[in-house]
């Protein structure tokens, strides 16, 4: 493919999604859920993967990026604008979203001339099972059916539509007023043709769904607009049947064009997932936080030694990671892989993540039931016998395991949200010897963790590489902000983690060698934490350079404000699947951050003197 990651938006029905390019072609869709076989591969490869083409019709015969494009005000549906030569156009693509698990995806464009006199064309070709299944087209009266094994298409549209080597062709000429719609709809192939919809109907829902749901947004900063983008990517990520929340839509974007760094991240990382519930309920979101407590609980079940660091949206543990050696994959990155492998490591942060999002989710007042709190205690009581293992740590590394000292700081979170657990009187738990147990785990980190030559915390214990994700320590409370062991271990990771544009990388990797993580290559520079390294600025008190990097983030953000996972400082363009949950969570966090540090240096500052004689 030519386009840029950052060519394409978002559009979204909360059972999946798809992503639409500057010149209107859908090249990566997935139905009917986020998992499921993509029938629009392009992404991956080129449009004979599965494409579906609509614009105007240039004299050259090639596809025209839009002039702009936009989301109709806070909502899901993008609109995007050609200016011609011979007029205006503009289509409007959404996905009428539903919460029920009943539903029937949709995928409706609509195209209208706003002036002049523009020849429009429609190329669908989708093509199932990750490109390898061309379907069968039927014409079935009015309406075409695209069948191929348990898949089918239905093309609705009153613009005269052939048949060509298998592609749905149309085309139609629109004079100033016109329109025309394209609805698309999925079924099971051997289920009855679906109803077709209005469309008109259908977009008036959309915008009322979607504005309805963004007025409850109680975050009123400077940073609206961001925030705003972010957290309906957010909701948009989230598989509302069950509540789970997938990390990405998409599978094998690389984090190094033309490298192997490729994952699938269609799938619910209890840690993404996590961090995603806590901005929620940070902005007002109790329902969604709500819905992926009550995931969480089914997803676990009853035995804490099988948890897994992702699950499928509706919960399912079986994930085998494969290769699609038919797809060339993004800009020639191979392998594609479908499955994720690294679902059965072993990650000891996780259960700080979880613990810490149970934890906020009572301090908002959200009621989240005994059973979240018995499962909080066994997490508790396995972690216990386990925090001193080495694992694979955050990083999903794919080389030995190592005593991260990440991983061992979330274990003490685990521990210290839970004792607070206990000491509210919510849960029953051995209180002492948790509280001797959070000692133990804190006094292990400061111990071999920390390099007391460079006034710096390492990346595992002995090591003397540096990680990214040390910067979580005053963020968890670890240690406070103005502890020197801090402030060195920030100022040693953006001296020597930064790229020369100034964001971070996780960690150093080893180019054509076998690096700490296990794997060969390099990648981008990872997004996440150089929000969080922004955030760690205005915590130590340099609020300036904390918001200039925020700011100069936020500049990364293509047109309509999506993130990828990284920023390839040397290609200037994202890397890595596409929009990233992991990327979206923290520029929230660090906006409405900002806004309650503001807010209590003000309440502190209008705090009335005492009068003599008043308490001191």
């Amino acid at each position: 493919m030519s386009h840029h990651i950052e060519d394409y938006a978002l559009i979204g029905d909360l059972h999946t999604a798809a992503l639409i390019s500057t010149t209107g072609s859908l090249d990566w869709g997935c139905f009917p859920r986020f998992n499921s076989a993509a029938a629009f591969a392009a992404l991956l490869g080129d449009e004979t993967h599965g494409s579906w083409q609509l614009g105007p019709l240039t004299g050259q015969g090639t596809p025209m990026p839009a002039t702009y494009r936009r989301y109709v005000g806070d909502t899901l549906a993008l609109e995007s604008t050609w200016v011609t030569t011979d007029g205006t156009l503009r289509i409007t693509d959404f996905m009428p979203p539903s919460e029920h698990e009943a539903h029937t995806p949709h995928v409706v464009r609509v195209v209208e001339a706003v002036s002049g006199r523009v020849t429009v064309y429609s190329r669908l070709r989708p093509r199932f099972d990750y490109g390898l299944v061309r379907p069968r087209a039927i014409a079935v009266g009015n309406r075409h059916a695209l069948v191929g094994g348990p898949d089918a298409l239905w093309l609705d549209t009153p613009a005269s539509t052939t048949v060509r080597d298998g592609v749905l062709c149309s085309d139609i000429t629109l004079s100033e007023g016109d329109a025309v719609t394209f609805t698309l709809t999925y079924r099971d192939s051997h289920h009855a043709p679906p109803p077709v919809i209005d469309a008109e109907t259908a977009l008036a829902r959309t915008l009322a769904y979607w504005q309805e749901w963004a007025a409850q947004c109680t975050y009123r900063g400077e940073y609206h607009e961001a925030v705003i983008r972010s957290l309906i990517t957010l909701k948009a990520l989230t598989y509302a049947p069950t509540g789970g929340i997938v990390a990405a839509p998409t599978t094998s974007l690389p984090e190094e064009i033309g490298g192997s760094r490729n994952w699938d991240y269609r799938y619910c990382w209890l840690r993404d997932a996590a961090i995603t519930l806590s901005s929620l309920l940070r902005t007002g979101y109790r329902e969604e936080a709500r819905a992926w407590a009550a995931w969480l609980v089914r997803a676990v079940a009853g035995d804490p030694s099988t948890l897994q660091i992702m699950y499928g949206i509706t919960g399912k543990r079986r994930l085998p990671e494969s290769e699609l050696a038919h797809l060339p994959g993004y800009m020639g990155s191979r392998p594609v892989r479908v499955g994720n492998g690294a679902a059965h490591q072993l990650q000891l942060d996780v259960y700080g993540e979880v613990i810490e999002a149970l934890h906020r989710a009572r301090l908002a007042g959200l009621g989240v039931g005994e059973t979240a709190a018995d499962l909080q205690i066994a997490l508790v009581e396995w972690l216990e016998q386990h925090w001193h293992e080495p694992d694979e740590g955050i990083w999903e590394v794919r080389g030995n395991r190592r005593h991260f000292v990440h991983s061992k700081v979330m274990a003490w979170v685990a521990v210290d949200r839970t004792v607070k657990l206990i000491e509210s009187g919510e849960a029953d738990g051995p209180l002492a010897r948790w509280r001797g147990l959070r000692d133990t785990i804190h006094r292990d980190v400061c111990d071999k963790g920390y390099d007391p030559q460079r006034n710096t915390f390492t990346q595992s214990y002995g090591s003397t590489e540096l990680d990214a994700s040390l910067l979580v320590i005053p963020q968890m409370g670890f240690l406070p902000p103005d502890d020197k062991r801090v402030i060195g271990t920030i100022e040693a990771i953006q001296r020597e983690l930064s790229t020369p544009d100034g964001f971070l990388l996780r960690y150093r990797t080893a180019g054509h060698e076998t690096g700490v993580d296990g794997l060969a290559g390099d990648e981008g520079a990872f997004l996440a934490c150089s929000f969080w390294m922004a955030d760690d600025m205005t915590m130590i008190g340099r609020v300036n350079e904390g918001r200039q990097l925020f700011e100069k983030l936020l500049q990364l953000r293509n047109d309509v404000g999506l993130l990828a996972e990284e920023w390839n400082h040397i290609l200037q363009c994202q890397v890595g699947n596409f929009p990233q949950a992991f990327s979206h969570v923290p520029l929230v966090d660090f906006a409405v951050a900002l806004q309650e540090r503001s807010t209590a240096q003000t309440t502190s500052t209008l705090r009335p003197v005492p009068t003599t004689g008043e308490a001191q």
